[in-house]
């Protein structure tokens, strides 16, 4: 068979057994490749004569774009030829820094088609960031909104520079890919395990790390990530994600177009949950994917007033609380099923559609991937380490950390990769998460998990975001405390401090119970995840803000 066969028949076997998950994780086998062009030998392939709705680019003041399937293979073969006259070939590193335009689409495809290593990067990103991808990464060509130029005067290195949407000085323009030939002849085969994208990790407990992908780990391996969503042919499917994570590859590219799925995407200036409902439901979304902080801006209007044409929906990035998921049920009679995975992995645990769903669970472990707990000496457990069982290894891991060969030896040792997050079991095979291993800790020798705690506090009507850390305790070693956003219009002080700390006490063991309140913003990385550690630290050095005592309250 040809390598487009293989893949198709792995994406149609798991879309025959969407709903039937037993036999999608006990049969499924996964295509082995020896070369591959997920580009040039699948999507061009499903492209032919195919006019359905490839990109549906929806703007805030009601402009849209739509490509078809046809037309966004024909225009990546000339995107590819452009960059192949600018002096991009196969292996050469290629940061890209855009936003949800038309145009990074175009060039995922091109650079996919010329063999490079992209290296998608969110715009958030300081002049500091920038040089240290360039260092690392070793980037030869950077692609960027012409509005960020700006950021790259003074970098050092010897890149090539390409701006979309503009010209600035000492850039080319990617407007004048307009005027090259739409044929496209590849350098040779492309070998499966060639490396394909270059992610730094977002860093919320270290320096980001570099985790590189290949040909088959993210377009071969996100077949499980497509199958957690419920993805089908024809379906509308909208991310809420920001470019230069690898969660914008996983759900506004791989996983839909392996579907035959329209990925659609709404830009706005400033997220308004009406908006964002509104068109939802004029656009026929069928398929939504959002982040906790989006879910909970939602569920703060009735959502009963909208009637969107939703059929799946599902949370990503960190655990959704119960709350949340029980108000958007109570509204539209979908649950929003949680899945689990990194930027090292597509998914690799979720609850897939027409399955059970038990409320806190993450799920059961998806096609192509062999779940354990492990323990501190890596012996199975009730509750460890979530790990990847390496015989056989799973297409949907990463080749590695670049430059890192000690971290790579230390994530893969007896025979699994190491997530670094903890997990519990269940009888029936549910995995419930507990936290980054370095953010569970010990108050009165009893496991603390933060993520517990959170989702009862954000429970609160007056409570937008909450992150547990440890407290130094002379006597308990240390007891949870909680940094607290309140919603807006809700003015931090003592009453409310004592209104969160009697709700903390009715819902949560004596030995959980929160014993300090702060109120302020909280810290996030540039993906939007917050930074316990960065919390930790304050606490552990004293160097924390006005400080509310449950024994003063």
């Amino acid at each position: 068979m040809t390598p487009y066969q293989r893949f198709q028949q792995a994406r149609d076997f798991l879309q025959r057994h969407r709903t039937d998950y037993d036999t999608a994780w006990r049969d499924y086998q996964a295509p082995r490749l020896d070369t591959f062009n997920w580009a040039l030998d699948f999507f061009d392939t499903e492209a032919k004569d195919n006019h359905n709705t490839a990109l549906w680019v929806v703007e805030e003041d009601g402009s849209e774009q739509k490509i078809s399937f046809a037309d966004m293979s024909s225009r990546s073969h000339q995107v590819a030829e452009y960059l192949h006259d600018c002096g991009v070939r196969r292996g050469d590193r290629v940061l890209l820094m855009l936003p949800n335009r038309v145009e990074l689409w175009e060039i995922m495809l091109a650079g996919i088609k010329l063999g490079a290593v992209l290296v998608p990067t969110t715009m958030l990103v300081s002049t500091a960031d920038l040089q240290d991808r360039i260092d690392r990464g070793v980037i030869r060509h950077v692609i960027a909104q012409a509005s960020e130029a700006a950021k790259f005067e003074g970098l050092q290195g010897s890149f090539t520079r390409i701006a979309v949407g503009g010209r600035p000085e000492g850039w080319r323009d990617f407007d004048d890919s307009r005027y090259v030939t739409t044929v496209f002849k590849p350098e040779g085969d492309t070998r499966a395990d060639d490396p394909l994208l270059l992610y730094f990790t977002s860093g919320t407990t270290a320096k980001p790390k570099l985790v590189l992908h290949s040909h088959q780990s993210y377009p071969v391996g996100h077949l499980s990530t497509m199958y957690w969503i419920g993805l089908q042919r024809g379906d509308v499917h909208w991310n809420i994600s920001s470019p230069g994570w690898a969660k914008h590859a996983w759900s506004c590219f791989f996983a839909p177009w392996n579907a035959g799925a329209t990925i659609f995407v709404y830009n706005y200036e400033r997220f308004n949950a009406k908006s964002v409902l509104d068109v939802i439901q004029r656009c026929g979304v069928t398929s939504l994917c959002a982040p906790p902080t989006v879910w909970r801006l939602m569920i703060q209007e009735d959502l009963t007033q909208w009637k969107p044409p939703l059929r799946e929906l599902v949370g990503a990035g960190e655990p959704l609380n119960p709350e949340v998921i029980d108000q958007v049920e109570r509204a539209w009679g979908i649950r929003i099923r949680d899945g689990f995975g990194q930027s090292e992995t597509s998914a690799q645990v979720g609850n897939p559609p027409g399955q059970r769903v038990k409320p806190g669970s993450m799920g059961r472990p998806l096609p192509g991937f062999k779940i354990a707990l492990l323990d501190i000496d890596d012996q199975p457990a009730q509750e460890g380490e979530i790990c990847v069982a390496l015989d056989p290894r799973p297409l949907g891991l990463m080749l590695g950390y670049e430059g890192d060969d000690a971290k790579m030896a230390e994530v893969l040792r007896a025979g699994y990769y190491h997530t670094g997050d903890t997990a519990t079991i269940d009888e029936d095979g549910y995995y419930f998460y507990v936290g980054r291993n370095d953010d569970v800790f010990k108050s009165s020798d009893y496991r603390i998990s933060p993520f517990e705690l959170e989702s009862v506090l954000v429970e609160h009507d007056d409570v937008l975001e909450a992150a547990i850390v440890p407290s130094p305790d002379p006597v308990r070693l240390s007891v949870p405390k909680a940094f607290i956003t309140l919603r807006a219009g809700v003015e931090p002080g003592p009453e409310v401090a004592r209104a969160i700390f009697a709700f903390a006490r009715e819902r949560l063991a004596p030995y959980k119970r929160i014993r300090r309140i702060e109120f302020r913003e909280l810290p996030k990385t540039i993906s939007g995840k917050i930074r316990r550690v960065e919390l930790r630290k304050q606490e552990a050095a004293g160097t924390s803000g006005v400080e509310y005592r449950e024994e003063d309250c």
